[in-house]
């Protein structure tokens, strides 16, 4: 009945339409549909659509982040992957039907050694050049040196293949910022959400903090600890800020030199890593250029030494900082926040040390002043020779990760499940720690950025590794995890990622960005032989540009378009500021109301209630009076 009354109804509307209305609606409706199934077959097509439904449905939303966040790191990799190939591989590739500009000039810089090995090769040297990047791999289309081409001539054009080598370079690292920021911010507003009003959390964990796609049983009783550890959790807090408030000031000084002494200890810790890492950087490098051969595995151990001591590092500091954390006495949720920095810091800050050691070495000459701008007798190509680094730490990283899932996680597994000693449950299951295994893949993510300029190829490796580090970590989380006991938020997990992945990457564009314009560039391979430094080749392309182009480029680039840039910038900043503020304003306003509504209602409520009594009390009286 009333489907027939709302279909006369429309019927009627659309009658009194002009037929231009009618058909302008009927198309928008049918478009809607259109791009509704459009979106939902895009959906369906989704990479592991279906096993991230089952770790959804399984262990819930929050381990559910960390694999959304594996395939986003999946599908970056192939985008900037197929960034360099089309505009740097595929040039060389289609090139030698036509003609090849080279630069090289004949001196002493331009000296390209080959490392390929000669005569009879054992196969072990082979196992060592496919691991270390070296012997047959190091001039190839992997590393850098191989793209020693300025321009290729096509039929009707010039491809400038220096220009697009670094100008690919930025696209990738702008791209990467652009999505990054653009998928954080989802994050970042419902983070701002949850931390306004502290009774509005509460509120959410108890009304709304189930997650209802978990269908497993053990899950389910993971995720009610879940919510009750949180809550405990934020009532600690509470009773920690009232602690904080009721100290003395003997107590004050006493926590405060506390800390400074651990942290203290922390920096020498640190120190002590970095150092570490620079003087096997060295041995390393000394060794590899004086060709020290001993036997298979001390040769291995010789090349991938900076990536073992890095890798200890990595591995060790973590539980030193997770126990100097409970002395500090600071609050649950700024002891998980603190320690992970700390380890993010010593992660990332590993990265910039090798590189540091590594340009030590390439600007450091025997006499004075370099001849070339670098070492040219020791390496004579040194982009490749950092390549190589980026390449063996990526290596080494995907080694490590299947050794521990193999040799570690799943005995410990057989040693709980079948071993009833006090000892192998005290040590428990193993927990899939989300925030651990975030920093793995980010500290993988952040050499990919970094050696991409050195190692074109190496966004492609990330793709396989990071393809093959899902089904590893899947398997390993159904067969041998349970998540952590402490969980990290669903709602903030993302935002967190994401925040970690962009200090890798403002860490990244740091060494790529100093190689590019202050190093002096080989003289003896890759695509910029001729210039002095990468950075050359862009003023010089745009010298040659028609005049007009030209000066539109130079008014872009000058300073009074940058400072007028830079002010518009901040009004720009300054208005959404406000706009934010006023919109504070108007939430707070509406809150009050709908207490103010709450309360009106509830008093309404009461007197509706009592005037029904006084109204059956009266009628009760006036019947008893008529009898």
């Amino acid at each position: 009945m009333f489907c027939n009354f709302f279909r006369a109804q429309r019927l009627e509307e659309a009658s009194k339409l002009s037929s231009w209305k009618q058909w302008r609606q009927s198309t928008q409706r049918t478009l809607r549909r259109l791009r509704d199934e459009a979106q939902e077959w895009l959906s369906s097509l989704k990479l592991w659509r279906a096993d991230i439904h089952q770790i959804e449905g399984m262990f819930g939303t929050g381990i559910l982040s960390y694999f959304s966040f594996l395939r986003f790191l999946v599908m970056l990799n192939l985008i900037i992957f197929l960034l360099m190939f089309s505009f740097v591989m595929l040039p060389i590739i289609i090139a030698p039907k036509l003609s090849i500009i080279s630069s090289s000039t004949e001196s002493n810089c331009s000296k390209y050694p080959s490392s390929a090995r000669r005569g009879l090769v054992i196969f072990h040297e082979h196992i060592t050049d496919l691991l270390s990047g070296g012997g047959f791999l190091e001039q190839t289309y992997l590393f850098y040196g191989f793209y020693q081409v300025n321009q290729i001539h096509f039929p009707n054009i010039k491809y400038n293949l220096a220009l697009a080598y670094l100008m690919t370079t930025i696209a990738y690292l702008f791209l990467s910022l652009i999505w990054i920021v653009k998928r954080s911010a989802l994050g970042f507003k419902r983070n701002l959400v949850q931390d306004e009003d502290r009774f509005q959390s509460f509120c959410n964990k108890i009304f709304a903090g189930w997650d209802f796609c978990i269908t497993n049983e053990n899950a389910a009783s993971l995720k009610r600890s879940s919510l009750l550890y949180e809550l405990r959790t934020d009532l600690e807090e509470e009773r920690i800020k009232q602690k904080i408030a009721d100290r003395t000031r003997k107590e004050k000084c006493r926590i405060y030199l506390i800390r400074f002494i651990l942290n203290i200890f922390v920096i020498g810790v640190l120190a002590g890593c970095f150092y570490s890492i620079y003087v096997a950087t060295i041995f390393s490098q000394e060794a590899q250029l004086l060709n020290i051969k001993v036997n298979f595995i001390v040769d291995l151990m010789y090349e991938y030494l900076p990536s073992i001591v890095i890798t200890l590092a990595n591995f060790i500091t973590p539980l030193l900082f997770s126990v100097i954390i409970n002395f500090e006495d600071y609050s649950p949720a700024f002891e998980i926040r603190f320690t992970l920095m700390r380890c993010v810091f010593m992660r990332l800050t590993s990265i910039g040390v090798l590189l540091f050691s590594l340009w030590s070495q390439i600007t450091h000459c025997k006499d004075e002043t370099c001849i070339c701008g670098y070492n040219h007798e020791l390496y004579s190509c040194w982009e490749t020779r950092v390549g190589q680094e980026m390449y063996k730490l990526t290596v080494f990283d995907f080694i490590i990760i299947v050794a521990v899932t193999i040799f570690v996680e799943f005995p410990r597994k057989l040693i709980v499940r079948h071993c009833d000693c006090g000892l192998a449950k005290w040590w428990g299951q193993q927990e899939f720690s989300i925030p651990q295994n975030v920093l793995e893949i980010v500290y993988g993510q952040t050499i990919c950025w970094i050696g991409t300029f050195y190692c074109p190829m190496l966004p492609a490796i990330c793709t396989i590794k990071y393809f093959f580090i899902f089904y590893i970590k899947k398997v390993s989380l159904l067969k041998n995890c349970r998540p952590a006991t402490r969980p990290f938020r669903a709602s903030s997990s993302n935002f967190f990622f994401l925040a970690v992945l962009l200090i890798g990457l403002a860490l990244a564009c740091l060494p790529v960005s100093v190689s590019v314009a202050q190093i002096n560039c080989s003289q003896a391979c890759g695509p910029f032989v001729g210039y002095n430094t990468s950075w050359e080749v862009l003023p010089t392309a745009v010298s040659e540009l028609p005049t007009g182009v030209r000066s539109v480029i130079e008014a872009l680039s000058s300073e009074a378009f940058a400072v007028s840039f830079f002010v518009v910038t901040c009004l720009a900043m300054f208005y959404v500021i406000a706009l934010a503020g006023a919109h504070k304003k108007v939430i707070n306003q509406l809150r009050e109301q709908l207490v103010l509504v709450s309360l009106a209602l509830s008093i309404a409520t009461f007197l509706n209630s009592k005037t029904e009594k006084i109204t059956s009390i009266q009628c009760y009286v006036v019947a008893v009076h008529y009898v």
